[in-house]
Parts: C-alpha cells; structure tokens; sequence
C-alpha cells in the first residue's frame, strides 16, 4: 500500500510503548498494532487527531506515501475489473 504509517518512529521519539499510547488515544492495543503495521484500509480522523495531540506531532509525521513499486496497469486493471 502507498500510504505507510510511522507510528512505530514517533513512539521510539517520544519514547512511549505501545499499550500507554493506545490508553491514552482511547483505542485497543489491537487497533493500534493495525495502524502500526500498516494493515489498515483507513483511519478515522478523530483517531489522527488523537494520536496527534498525544504524541505532540503533525499528521504527516505519521503518514507518508510511497509509490507502489509495481503498479498494476490501468488497462489489465480495467480489464479484470470487468
């Protein structure tokens, strides 16, 4: 997935585990290991937000996108689409 998610840098920044971010964000453990490790389909901006403000950083210091390194041609694509 394009999007990566670095909240894994910002803990070890902030020097702060796993389960006290997630207590203090107000998600499971759980949850935030699927931020973490990039399984996540979306995040709820209330969620960014949150972690944000506990972590005293911006969005973009969690996110950040990288080009697929093999993107599937928009016309085998389309064509499998249908």
């Amino acid at each position: 997935m394009p999007i990566v998610v670095d909240i894994d840098v910002m803990l070890a920044r902030r020097k702060m585990s796993v389960g006290e971010l997630a207590e203090r964000v107000g998600i499971t453990p759980a949850n935030l290991a699927v931020l973490k490790n990039d399984r996540a389909k979306a995040v709820r901006f209330t969620t960014l937000a949150a972690l944000c403000e506990v972590l005293e950083c911006q969005p973009g210091d969690l996110l950040r996108w990288e080009p697929d390194p093999d993107p599937v041609p928009e016309s085998v694509a389309v064509s499998e689409a249908l």
